[in-house]
């Protein structure tokens, strides 16, 4: 009953905006300076991921679409774009001053007609589908395939070289075989599709082992030296990158040139 009736110590001060502190998770801990340059990079990264991060939501929208449901923004696709377009603001800021406006800068520099999703986003604060196809959508993917056939042939390589048994070889050769096949019109690529073709059943056959027999499959000299010829040839082109191999990389190819010269 005291306590009720006394008089409070002191009374606490409602907020003001002044005490407000700015989070500064995502800042570097020691300060950096971009070059222009660099700028133009980080950029291209930055626009990448919210271009990807728009499509997913798309897909999103069509996936509640189909199931009769009206079209709703993820919180998580609010929270990342949020995240994205403040480390772009931020990228701006190492530019000489005046700062330019984002859209400005992304007009200027040409991510603006490589990313128009993202462009649409800025402009509009919402995902929107493209009626054209953009330059940059089958970047991601065609990375993906040649870094799988790059890795697929070193791995084949590999255990060709030093495995003691080869009897899933004719597995992995086949896998790697539907990779290359997926890569169409390019005429390094296709004659190494040939090339297996006109070879693969006779080497599957030689590991097939005899009735009764324990001794692990091992491929003959000269079907190791074959492949280890075909795992080579596609260590080469994918390092060489042919322009027949390399159409769905140049926008971004044409860009960085401009920040390397």
């Amino acid at each position: 009953m005291a306590v009720s009736v006394t008089e409070p110590l002191c009374h606490p001060h409602l907020y003001h905006e002044k005490f407000k502190v700015e989070l500064q998770v995502r800042r570097p801990v020691m300060p950096l300076q971009l070059s222009p340059e660099q700028v133009g990079l980080e950029m291209l990264c930055l626009c990448g991921q919210l271009d990807l991060l728009i499509r997913a939501q798309m897909h999103q929208f069509q996936e509640q679409l189909s199931q009769d449901c009206s079209p709703e923004e993820s919180d998580a696709f609010q929270t990342q774009g949020s995240e994205i377009l403040d480390q772009m603001l931020q990228c701006l800021e190492h530019l000489p001053k005046p700062m330019p406006q984002l859209e400005d800068y992304l007009d200027m520099v040409g991510l603006s007609a490589m990313f128009p999703r993202v462009e649409v986003y800025l402009i509009q604060g919402s995902p929107v589908e493209m009626l054209e196809t953009p330059p940059m959508d089958e970047y991601f993917s065609h990375i993906a395939k040649l870094n799988q056939l790059l890795v697929l042939s070193q791995q084949l390589e590999e255990d060709v070289r030093h495995l003691g048994s080869h009897k899933y070889i004719a597995h992995q050769l086949s896998v790697l075989y539907q990779v290359v096949s997926s890569f169409r019109g390019i005429q390094c690529l296709g004659e190494i599709k040939k090339d297996i073709e006109a070879n693969f059943k006779q080497m599957r056959q030689s590991l097939v082992p005899e009735e009764g027999s324990r001794q692990e499959p091992q491929l003959a000299a000269s079907y190791v030296s074959w492949i280890l010829d075909i795992t080579g040839s596609i260590a080469s082109a994918v390092s060489l990158l042919p322009d027949e191999l390399t159409d769905e990389l140049h926008p971004a190819l044409t860009f960085i040139s401009q920040f390397l010269t």
